[in-house]
């Protein structure tokens, strides 16, 4: 059966492997997107800066510098600029603007989940930046001291940060710290010049690194598949018997048209008590994609070149982004937060897309 299946993938890839997709009209949509949330009035924090979202700041900052380099443009988009602004602000100024959601306007425990996940976020925003750079920075250096302050030392969460929970899947629920915790190790193998090797970092690292071993087994495959991508940049996270099973499991998770759907990636239902959408979408496919990738499976792996496939065949024509609906209500598609969730299919269709092996 898996030789089979192995070869039907195959079939779909060689299929597809001519279709090609439409890099400038992906980064039209990004920027568009990323403007639009940056003036957008519900995502305005203190100092005039915006909320470095999950859904769509946070992929718009891993994935543009990649599109950028693909296009061969010199400078980065007026969008990026002002993300990159707000985050180097927040980090220089971090003891005096306020969390993301403070405890007198929205309860407790707020003000300590958003100071914990904004620094882990700030943190992979800027790495990301020099990353692409070739070269580490002094406001990376703070905002990785601001985040590793942050971290908890003490009991079963020791290793992790506080992380927002507004009860939203994949990103804001309850065991979304150990995502958060493995952007945090994502972070840390993306800065440049060593940063991983530094000595000063190391037992905090170490506990990092404690934290997610600890509950492998028991986590979604969605929060797996991102600990998959985290072990990319620091090797002795997971052994290679490890990865190996991660991956099979997210291959068996591999719908036959060579796409992977959100929500079989966890075991989640919508609180409107909706249906979830069961066939491929571009974010489980896209980030599941580039974790493979990222962990050395070669584009021509049969799994993953059909994944590759379904990517470049299912960009939408029209707007230039991928499609992945929300695991928490169905939305309204004619309004803007309907987008979020393709938003982060489009940033790691990018990613996934403009991937190449070192």
């Amino acid at each position: 059966m898996r030789t089979a299946a192995i070869v039907a993938l195959t079939l779909i890839a060689r299929s597809a492997a001519a279709q090609g997709w439409d890099m400038r009209a992906a980064a039209a949509y990004l920027d568009a997107r990323q403007t639009w949330w940056s003036a957008w009035p519900t995502a305005a924090r203190d100092h005039e800066t915006a909320c470095v979202s999950c859904h769509t700041a946070l992929p718009y900052a891993l994935a543009r510098p990649s599109l950028r380099a693909a296009l061969h443009e010199k400078e980065r988009s007026s969008a990026e600029r002002k993300l990159l602004d707000d985050v180097v602000k927040r980090v220089n100024m971090w003891r005096d603007v306020e969390p993301f959601y403070p405890d007198q306007t929205v309860g407790l425990p707020k003000t300590s989940e958003s100071r914990g996940t904004e620094s882990v976020l700030n943190a992979l925003v800027l790495a990301t930046r020099d990353a692409a750079a070739g070269a580490p920075s002094d406001e990376a250096r703070v905002a990785f001291d601001n985040m590793w302050a942050l971290q908890l030392r003490r009991g079963k969460p020791a290793g992790s940060w506080a992380w927002l929970n507004f009860h939203l899947e994949p990103w804001e629920a309850d065991d979304a710290a150990y995502f958060g915790t493995t952007l945090a190790a994502v972070a840390v193998g993306t800065e440049p010049g060593g940063y991983a090797s530094r000595p000063e970092i190391q037992e905090r690292l170490g506990v990092l690194r404690t934290f997610l071993r600890q509950d492998v087994a028991m986590q979604s495959a969605f929060n797996r598949a991102v600990l998959l991508w985290a072990a990319s940049g620091l090797p002795d996270l997971l052994t290679s018997a490890e990865r190996s099973a991660i991956a099979d499991s997210l291959f068996a998770r591999q719908n036959p048209d060579g796409g992977w759907a959100l929500a079989r990636l966890g075991d989640w239902k919508r609180g409107d008590g909706t249906t979830l959408d069961s066939t491929s979408d571009g974010y489980a496919t896209g980030i599941v994609t580039f974790a493979l990738r990222r962990a050395g499976y070669a584009s021509n792996d049969a799994h993953v070149a059909s994944a590759l496939a379904w990517l470049a065949k299912h960009q939408d024509g029209t707007t230039g982004k991928w499609v992945a609906t929300s695991l928490n209500r169905q939305r309204d598609p004619a309004t803007a937060p309907a987008n979020f969730m393709s938003d982060a299919a489009t940033g790691f269709a990018i990613l996934a897309l403009t991937y190449r092996s070192p």
